[in-house]
């Protein structure tokens, strides 16, 4: 089963950030919710593995105090 990878593996970070933000410019509450929805069901998509999205969901959710 494929591993959720969380070595660095990306360049230009700060750029990256950047853009993720830049991207809710403008937009309600609503509308950057709906974004990062989309935004992320296409980076699924891209994956395309379920066991290493689950990984990533269980991994992003808060955890308990």
């Amino acid at each position: 089963m494929p591993a959720l990878n969380l070595a660095p593996n990306l360049t230009g970070h700060d750029d990256l950030y950047e853009q993720l933000v830049a991207m809710h410019d403008g937009l309600s509450e609503a509308e950057s919710l709906k974004l990062w929805a989309k935004f992320a069901l296409l980076l699924a998509n891209h994956i395309g593995e379920r066991a290493v999205i689950e990984q990533a969901m269980a991994m992003a959710r808060p955890r308990a105090a």
